[in-house]
């Protein structure tokens, strides 16, 4: 898949250039964990299904890394997908798509599938997380 082809509609238009223009040197990683590139993938695929719009996600972005700046978060870019993640939870809450309950249980499914995982190894939901 193409960048532009993941991107929001209104994202989609010459981005390969902009992308171009950034020096070798200056490309870094976008994601420096699996779960920041799923997060990612998640947002999109929700914007996509119309669960949100662009400029909701934007701006619940933009409140979490306030919230987060306000308590204290040093902004050292190392948290970003976490406020990205809150951001997404937040707006699946807010917008009915699941609940508080729903929303801790899996990630008290995921802690625990996570505990027992190798480093390094892929982590699986299992149906006994989710009891």
């Amino acid at each position: 898949m193409r960048l532009p082809e993941m991107c929001p509609p209104a994202m989609g238009t010459g981005i390969e250039e902009v992308l171009a223009a950034i020096p070798a040197d200056q490309r870094t990683p976008a994601f420096n964990e699996p779960w920041e590139a799923q997060a990612f993938a998640l947002t999109l695929a929700l914007l996509r299904r119309g669960a949100f719009t662009w400029s909701e996600w934007s701006a619940t972005l933009g409140e979490e890394i306030k919230r987060a700046q306000e308590s204290g978060d040093a902004d050292s870019g190392t948290t970003y997908y976490r406020h990205w993640l809150a951001a997404g939870e937040r707006l699946v809450r807010d917008k009915g798509l699941a609940t508080d309950d729903a929303l801790h249980r899996y990630r008290d499914a995921w802690n625990r599938a996570a505990g027992r995982t190798p480093h390094g190894e892929p982590i699986v939901l299992e149906p006994r997380d989710l009891t």
